[in-house]
């Protein structure tokens, strides 16, 4: 059996918070050079075609744009004051995840999406992914929504690659009380996903 690392944090020391400080979230997803294009967590939160379009700085600028709206863009986990870690999570309705061919519309209910969390290099496997969900859902839970939804790769335990491990794993959200409510025809790294929510109002 593992030995606790002491050093790790604890969910008490993380402070997930709104993530309406650019700066902060770009040191977590933004590009090492200004000039390069990186994914920057838009390509599921706005339309194909103004993705496609935007390129370099650009990027940046749309996701400053995106942190000053009313909800932001996702949620910021702080330990001493350092952002560390990243979780992107929006009203299902307005993400690519509203027409998504692969990922099934189950029902009606206008859950939200969480579909990407990062962890800055330096602090991985410490621990930071179960307060960041519990902050993500809590802070979809303060702006009304009935339910979250994730769709992360069903690896059965097995390494994945860690360019793919950003949509999280089924045992990580199954850890943060959400269930599986379908299957879907999207895949990453060879794994399949699978739909899973968490409805509020049970929490």
């Amino acid at each position: 059996m593992p030995v606790p690392d002491p050093a790790a944090p604890t969910p008490a020391d993380v402070d997930v918070r709104p993530a309406t400080v650019f700066e902060d979230v770009a040191a977590i997803v933004g590009p090492r050079r200004p000039d390069a294009t990186v994914c920057f967590c838009l390509s599921y939160r706005i339309g194909s075609t103004e993705s496609r379009r935007l390129r370099g700085p650009a990027r940046g600028e749309r996701v400053r744009e995106l942190c000053a709206q009313d909800p932001p863009p996702g949620v910021v986990a702080y330990l001493d004051g350092e952002p560390v870690a990243w979780a992107a999570i929006h009203p299902r309705a307005d993400t690519s995840f509203a027409t998504n061919r692969r990922i099934p519309h189950v029902d009606d209910v206008d859950a939200w999406s969480l579909w990407c969390l990062r962890v800055r290099p330096g602090y991985r496997r410490t621990g930071l992914t179960a307060p960041l969900i519990e902050g993500a859902v809590r802070f979809a839970r303060d702006r009304g929504a009935p339910a979250v939804e994730a769709y992360p790769l069903d690896n059965q335990g097995e390494r994945i690659d860690t360019t793919m491990a950003y949509v999280g794993t089924r045992e990580m959200f199954e850890q943060a009380g959400f269930t599986v409510v379908a299957a879907t025809s999207s895949t990453l790294d060879g794994f399949p996903r699978v739909l899973m929510r968490r409805a509020l109002d049970e929490s």
